[in-house]
């Protein structure tokens, strides 16, 4: 995890030995279940991994007791390394599939995270709202938001105010046009935070009433 302790000096060693012991657990239940695709996964670390923490980027920080949820997870991400990153944060991992939230589970248990529960659920069926809604290649910006604006509370804690933050690639321009009137956008190139060749066109994108 050498770029992540690079671009992120702050983290504490039990940090760097809960990120250091997602490469194992990934590639051991890759063999088990395709959670990741084959040629990614030796590339964990930068296309998962980093990719989830240029969220941390544009956010800085949470107040404890902050409450994220992430729609559509997948194998966990961005959700399970921003729980790491923010263990005062509460986050909600759901997913429609429920062999990837298997793998979720498996992932809380085995790192020890308290803050961090999964469950398989649609965005629909979700009773509760919370600070932010985040995601990770899961649909169209005016998608999302529509899932999204729901989920989102209205009494803000935080110095961002509650909002979905996506992680987008490619030409996003007409996604953003698609999205209501009146909502506020801020779209971020994560190579401005991070370096490598592999983060061209891709952006952090935050949404808000």
């Amino acid at each position: 995890m050498q770029s992540v302790k690079r671009y992120f000096p702050q983290l504490t060693d039990h940090q760097m030995k809960q990120f250091e012991a997602l490469i194992p657990f990934y590639e051991d239940w890759n063999q088990k279940i395709n959670v990741i695709s084959r040629k990614d996964i030796e590339h964990l670390e930068m296309h998962h991994v980093l990719h989830s923490l240029a969220i941390v980027k544009m956010v800085s920080s949470f107040k404890p007791g902050t409450t994220v949820l992430d729609l559509g997870t997948g194998g966990g991400f961005p959700g399970i390394p921003l729980a790491i990153f923010f263990p005062k944060v509460e986050f909600l991992l759901i997913d429609g599939t429920g062999k990837k939230i298997k793998v979720v589970q498996a992932a809380i248990d085995e790192l020890g995270l308290k803050n961090v529960t999964a469950m398989q659920k649609r965005a629909e069926e979700l009773k509760q709202s919370f600070d932010f809604v985040v995601t990770r290649a899961v649909a169209d910006l005016d998608k999302l938001w529509e899932w999204s604006q729901k989920l989102i509370h209205q009494n803000h804690k935080n110095g961002l105010p509650n909002g979905l933050i996506t992680l987008k690639g490619g030409k996003i321009d007409q996604e953003i046009k698609a999205l209501p009137k009146g909502t506020s956008i801020e779209k971020t190139a994560i190579q401005s935070w991070f370096d490598d060749p592999y983060f061209e066109e891709k952006y952090v994108v935050y949404v808000q009433r």
